[in-house]
């Protein structure tokens, strides 16, 4: 029999505030695995037995030959050694398991709290969607590697985009509901905060950008320029092919989606600027000082990407930042709900 307890929102707001720590760490890992070509080194999906690596130098060599029948091993990687195969499979299975931690993270505390009668009255459906998005994001994982497993070297960039935007939109759920818990904890009658008009459109513009990034990512369109503001001497570069239709373009060509995520990133920065401006009137310092600050690195972290030829681990730090934004415009927004509410 479950024991009585009353809700314990300042411990439920921990709980996930560590969940979306570890979000972050995925995100983190994964800018990694994509920048170091790791990604495609597990040609299976196995959600149990894959938790452990190959632990005998035959299941290292098994592993390998799978690799070895795809396209990208047989068109870029070929006479690859088993010792640079160990380094890229690390990375991936990193990935993967960071994945099934933070489905772990949600689902046993979750029973746990459950258990207990500690989650207050409506948020227990939302926790259990929010543990069920790690499953979906699981799958979403696998149906971006399988696109490159066949007919091409790399993975779908739209399935890519896909795969981050879905990580993203569950870090900045658990900041909201994070701070649910702890306006709760503050003043258990408090009225849930809500997006108005104008978070909407902030956040129209962040996906905006988001999904620029991850086009850029997925397509490596990071490397076709390596000089700011100007993109190969050009302010519109050179070399956008146009002969396949304009939507063409716009979602697959790597010189305009570099373009347009250069340039859509003022856009993004002067609304969240504004948003700043925003908390600042309503007294949330806190909050306005840190969207502000992590606009301004990003900002700087986007143009040193570009200028160092893509710097693995400023491409690294540039994509954790993007997280960290992600995170910080969620509560920001929350902030400023309480007043819409």
């Amino acid at each position: 029999m479950s024991q009585t307890s009353q809700p314990r929102p300042a411990a439920l707001a921990r709980w996930l505030w560590a969940v979306a720590l570890l979000v972050i760490a995925v995100v983190a890992v994964g800018g990694i695995t994509r920048l170091t070509e790791s990604g495609l080194s597990i040609t299976e999906w196995k959600p149990v037995s894959g938790v452990l690596p190959p632990l005998t130098e035959a299941g290292w060599l098994a592993e390998f030959e799978k690799y070895k029948q795809i396209p990208e091993y047989k068109e870029i990687n070929a006479g690859m050694s088993l010792a640079a195969f160990k380094g890229i499979f690390f990375w991936e299975w990193l990935h993967r398991i960071l994945g099934r931690l933070v489905g772990l993270g949600l689902l046993v505390p979750l029973a746990w709290f459950a258990w207990r009668r500690a989650i207050p009255a409506g948020y227990g459906w939302r926790l259990l969607g929010l543990a069920a998005l790690v499953g979906l994001q699981g799958a979403i994982g696998w149906w971006m590697v399988a696109s490159g497993l066949v007919d091409r070297t790399d993975v779908s960039h739209f399935r890519l985009a896909l795969h981050l935007l879905t990580a993203l939109f569950l870090l900045a759920a658990l900041v909201w509901t994070a701070r649910d818990f702890s306006l709760m904890m503050h003043d258990p009658a408090a009225v849930r905060p809500r997006l108005a008009g104008a978070a909407w459109a902030v956040i129209a513009i962040l996906f905006v950008q988001l999904l620029l990034g991850a086009w850029v990512a997925g397509l490596n369109a990071g490397y076709v320029a390596s000089s700011w503001p100007s993109m190969n001497d050009h302010f519109v570069p050179e070399g956008i092919d146009w002969s396949r239709g304009v939507w063409f373009a716009f979602t697959n060509d790597p010189f305009l989606i570099h373009f347009l995520h250069r340039w859509w990133s003022w856009i993004a920065a002067l609304a969240l600027l504004l948003v700043a401006r925003r908390l600042l009137r309503q007294g949330a310092r806190t909050e306005a000082g840190l969207l502000v600050a992590v606009v301004a690195a990003q900002m700087m972290l986007g143009i040193l990407t570009v200028v160092t030829g893509v710097s693995m681990w400023i491409a690294v730090l540039h994509q954790v930042t993007g997280a960290i934004l992600v995170a910080i415009v969620a509560a920001s927004l929350h902030r400023l709900g309480r007043h819409s509410a």
